[in-house]
């Protein structure tokens, strides 16, 4: 009987052995084979994951409405499924950002979407200056030159100031004289466009000559005689002065030139000159 015994528990034992060392076995395996499937789908995400970055298209960071003028800072390059690129859209390496840069947006663009060439419209386009326009506004076109035109740091979108300079002749006879001065006419005009041209082959610039600027059918009268009358120059704002809100009604800012040069306000000076019982006024 205690032979059986033994035999039984030496038999337990045995059974025992071999069930753990299975279990191990199994754990080791189970374990190696996990860790050989995260490795494959590891290397597959590294595999793939280049290839969605490789593929970015030309996106607007901002809400576009028509008529904005596209600045750099507006325009991004995005990260897009390649199984949703549309012909349209201007993807990197083929596309250039720069090629978009002060266009004008014909249809209005929503932040995130792809820009493409039907939603804006070039200087130069065939109706440019329509898709630019403000309804119910009109465009005109000043002479400018290097001088008159801020030596060609106006652009597209920018807002401006017109002063008139001009002479006038005061009083008749011995009297008469030419003073000359220079007024502010125009204020908080847009401007549309700038005929300036870069040679992208040397890097040389031709400063613009006309600069075209949007305003109502009355300033657009004005600036038809202004051109007559003398000399127009534009001065530039800032971009800051956009959110001020400035009162309806502003005086009127005009320079003389005796204000300038003390020459010609001491030669305009009117002196009583006494002789006897009479007086005369005499200018200097």
């Amino acid at each position: 009987m205690a032979n059986i015994f033994s035999f039984l528990s030496l038999r337990s034992i045995l059974l025992i052995i071999v069930a753990i060392v299975l279990s191990v076995g199994t754990a080791l395996f189970a374990r190696g084979w996990i860790s050989a499937e995260r490795a494959a789908l590891a290397a597959q995400a590294n595999v793939s994951e280049p290839a969605t970055q490789a593929m970015q298209i030309l996106v607007v960071g901002e809400d576009l409405p028509a008529g904005t003028f596209v600045k750099p800072k507006q325009l991004l390059w995005q990260a897009w499924p390649e199984e949703n690129l549309m012909p349209v859209y201007i993807v990197k390496g083929k596309g250039k950002r720069e090629d978009f840069i002060d266009s004008v947006v014909r249809i209005g663009i929503t932040a995130g979407e792809p820009i493409t060439e039907g939603r804006i419209v070039r200087p130069g386009d065939r109706g440019f200056l329509a898709a630019v326009l403000t309804p119910g506004s009109r465009a005109v076109t000043v002479p400018i030159n290097e001088t008159s035109g801020i030596a060609g740091f106006i652009f597209p979108g920018d807002r401006v100031d017109l002063i008139l300079t001009h002479s006038m002749r005061l009083e008749e006879g011995e009297n008469a004289r030419l003073k000359r001065a220079s007024e502010t006419v125009l204020r908080d005009i847009r401007v549309l466009a700038v005929d300036q041209r870069t040679d992208d082959q040397n890097g040389e610039v031709e400063i613009a000559q006309t600069a075209t600027l949007e305003v109502t059918t009355k300033q657009a009268e004005m600036i038809a005689m202004l051109t007559e009358m003398g000399k127009l120059s534009l001065s530039l704002r800032s971009l800051a002065e956009n959110n001020v809100v400035t009162p309806r009604k502003k005086r009127r800012s005009y320079t003389w030139d005796s204000e300038v040069s003390p020459l010609i306000a001491g030669h305009t000076r009117p002196v009583t000159v006494t002789r006897g019982s009479e007086q005369e006024e005499v200018r200097f």
